[in-house]
């Protein structure tokens, strides 16, 4: 059933429900105001779900049952959802637990028509528009293996979860432009079937985890305007990436960056790395320190000389010893 773009308004209809055969459900870009329709959950066949650009709202509530066990891709973006990612749900959605690539295959409903004397075959393939890689993308088939989330340009806030590690068949991953904070988990490299995965626009912080290196078929990988710091991982796939990947980050250094990446405890500005740039700076210091050495030994010097050759000093000394002299000479005669 595909009802996008139109200017559907209000609530999902529950009668919905009694559709058991439903496999493919896209509600994108109307204006529907209703909160998370987690009954559909009850719909066995159900793997498509798209409910896009609508105004969708609040909390997406702990699961009451085994809800969306068939479920291979969900769109949520540019909906007002708020609260935490979903993680209750990961452990649900069993059919994005299993990697299954088998035969190339699309989505489709085969429909049979029967009249008399003739039957008539044919088949509807599903097609979808998705955010792919920052770019809406329309696909007109629909690979029966893609298995993709998108929660992006919603409220969503808190720490992504730990949970995720277990939704191992997931291909594309888009958590972007929400309020997401905390580490990025280093549980995302489990997800080694990870084709794009865009964590931008978020307020993300700490390093990026040296784990998602091993997400080798990873071919879009965005971190933007977050607060992340510390070294970009580096070999394999992020060695592909562009600047654009990393930016709006300031704490970030390493390559694709042109900030460097200096050890602990030292940066670019400090006396240490300016010495070794190129001796300049050591060898003005060292003459400071030189400088100021002299001058310290010169004015103690003169101190002690000046005490020394004090003509006051000297009178009293002449007059002390000159009458000891006289004293002594005195006696010698007598």
């Amino acid at each position: 059933m595909d009802l996008g773009q139109n200017q559907f308004n209000g609530q999902i209809p529950r009668s919905l429900v009694k559709c058991k055969m439903l496999e493919f459900l896209n509600l994108g870009n109307n204006q529907i105001e209703d909160t998370f329709p987690s009954w559909l959950g009850w719909l066995p066949e159900l793997k498509v779900l798209i409910l896009r650009h609508n105004g969708f709202h609040g909390v997406i509530g702990k699961p009451k049952f085994n809800e969306f066990r068939e479920m291979r891709i969900l769109d949520l973006s540019f909906n007002k959802f708020v609260g935490g990612l979903p993680s209750h749900h990961f452990q649900r959605w069993k059919a994005m637990q299993v990697v299954d690539l088998g035969k190339l295959n699309y989505l489709q409903a085969n429909v049979s028509f029967q009249a008399p004397g003739n039957n008539w075959f044919t088949s509807f393939s599903y097609s979808m528009t998705m955010t792919k890689a920052g770019v809406e993308t329309k696909y007109e088939k629909i690979q029966d293996f893609l298995v993709a989330i998108d929660l992006s340009s919603n409220r969503f806030e808190g720490r992504i979860p730990e949970d995720v590690r277990v939704l191992k068949a997931v291909q594309f991953l888009n958590l972007s432009n929400n309020l997401l904070s905390g580490q990025i988990p280093s549980a995302l490299a489990n997800l080694t079937q990870l084709q794009v995965m865009d964590l931008s626009q978020n307020k993300l912080n700490g390093e990026i985890p040296r784990e998602l290196v091993q997400l080798t078929f990873l071919e879009f990988f965005n971190v933007s305007h977050n607060q992340l710091i510390g070294p970009i991982p580096q070999g394999k796939q992020f060695s592909t990436f562009q600047n654009n990947s990393f930016e709006g980050n300031p704490g970030l250094c390493g390559k694709p960056l042109s900030k460097e990446c200096y050890p602990e405890g030292s940066s670019p500005t400090s006396p240490s790395m300016s010495k070794r740039d190129d001796g300049g700076d050591t060898w003005f210091e060292f003459g400071w320190k030189v400088i100021m050495l002299g001058y310290g030994s010169g004015l103690l010097n003169g101190l002690i000389l000046g005490y020394l050759f004090n003509p006051m000093k000297s009178k009293l000394f002449v007059k002390f010893f000159g009458r000891k002299m006289q004293n002594r000479r005195r006696g010698r005669r007598n």
